[in-house]
């Protein structure tokens, strides 16, 4: 009967006629208009940007860079208006798994604001939002919680105990079930706590953090960077988790800082901005992505596109950082020629038809919800 009520309340919806944001141009499929090395053919790759008043030369990426935001973008859109056909023209788009442009739309970041956050059965207070949030995030993968979910009824800090998570996750294992997304590389902290298996380790690493106060010195950080650097004096977290990590408990209400406040740079966008960017010696890698983030609108208009955004929201710092993560990928097909420097030259996950969206849902304070949906149908 739990899992049963559990599996309802996730499941539960409610009616909504979408309502997107349409510009002039939407009905044009631009799709991204590239093939390999055209740009490069119309000598535009030679122009050039200037970032902190170094002026750094720019590739026939950087464009794709643009228009592949737009365009997956508008897949978003389709999707969720139950486009019939392809959602796309573009090849590469239509063959591989991409995320969305904005990063609160993925499946992932949607289901930890819906039912890991704002659930209305779970409790509000600082350390259990806290608690789910990491508990969620240090694993990634939806499965995984609904799993302890239906195992154990809801998950709280005052009920958790460390030798009843490890049996279960160790049993899931053991019937050949994975417990860790394959999204990012969570190295384990054994080094620290010395459990055999890297999950013991991060059940510990949360005992610790909430033993250590990380929820109430979390709502004292003055900024994004000061929560940042909490996160990464815990052991194993490092600067990519650390930002990915803030990002999520941003979304609560147990801290609220500007999206523009902070950024830093992921192997996987390092490595987009090299593929974008001739050469990036005098600047860095937060600094590429702050003047992304700062010259969207200029450099949309100048292609001539009209950038869909998230019912007024324009792109975010983490979102432009994801962006070069995901043209990095999209270049190893499209733009073989700029390697960047990770080296890779295939992307793995194809794209899996999964049928229309659920209306999205965002944080409240974020003041977009009411412009998404009529509620009254």
């Amino acid at each position: 009967m739990l899992a049963a009520g559990l599996r309802c309340v996730r499941q539960m919806q409610t009616s909504y006629r979408i309502r997107i944001p349409m510009p002039a141009t939407a009905l044009t499929n631009l799709a991204l208009d590239l093939e390999p090395g055209e740009l490069s053919k119309t000598g535009r790759a030679c122009e050039t940007v200037s970032i902190n008043g170094a002026k750094i030369r720019v590739t026939p990426v950087f464009y794709a860079y643009w228009r592949f935001a737009a365009e997956r973008q508008r897949i978003f859109y389709r999707r969720l208006t139950r486009t019939v056909g392809h959602l796309t023209n573009d090849p590469v788009l239509r063959n591989f798994k991409f995320t969305n442009a904005y990063r609160a739309s993925d499946r992932v970041s949607q289901y930890l604001i819906r039912n890991v956050i704002y659930r209305e059965d779970l409790p509000r207070d600082g350390t259990n939002l806290f608690f789910r949030i990491l508990l969620f995030k240090l694993f990634n993968k939806i499965e995984t919680w609904t799993f302890l979910e239906d195992e154990i009824g809801p998950l709280t800090w005052e009920t958790f105990n460390f030798d009843r998570y490890n049996s279960l996750l160790s049993q899931r294992m053991s019937r050949g079930h994975r417990i860790y997304s394959a999204a990012y590389i969570m190295p384990s902290p054994g080094s620290v706590f010395g459990h055999k298996l890297k999950h013991q380790n991060h059940l510990r690493m949360l005992e610790l953090l909430i033993r250590e106060r990380y929820p109430s010195r979390l709502c004292d950080s003055k900024n994004m960077a000061d929560a940042f650097a909490l996160l990464r004096s815990a052991p194993s977290i490092g600067p990519f988790l650390g930002y990915q990590y803030v990002t999520d408990l941003n979304y609560s209400p147990l801290i609220n800082f500007a999206e523009d406040e902070f950024v830093v740079a992921g192997p996987g966008a390092v490595d987009g901005i090299h593929k974008c960017f001739a050469s990036t010696n005098t600047v860095n890698s937060a600094e590429i992505i702050r003047y992304m983030w700062e010259n969207q609108d200029k450099h949309f208009s100048d292609q001539g596109i009209e950038f869909q955004s998230l019912w007024g929201r324009p792109l975010q710092l983490i979102d432009c950082q994801n962006v070069f993560c995901e043209i990095s990928k999209y270049a190893r097909v499209a733009f073989p020629d700029y390697t960047g420097v990770a080296g890779r030259t295939r992307i793995k996950q194809k794209f899996q038809p999964s049928g229309p969206l659920l209306a999205p849902w965002y944080p409240p304070k974020w003041n977009i919800n009411s412009r998404i949906a009529d509620t009254s149908s």
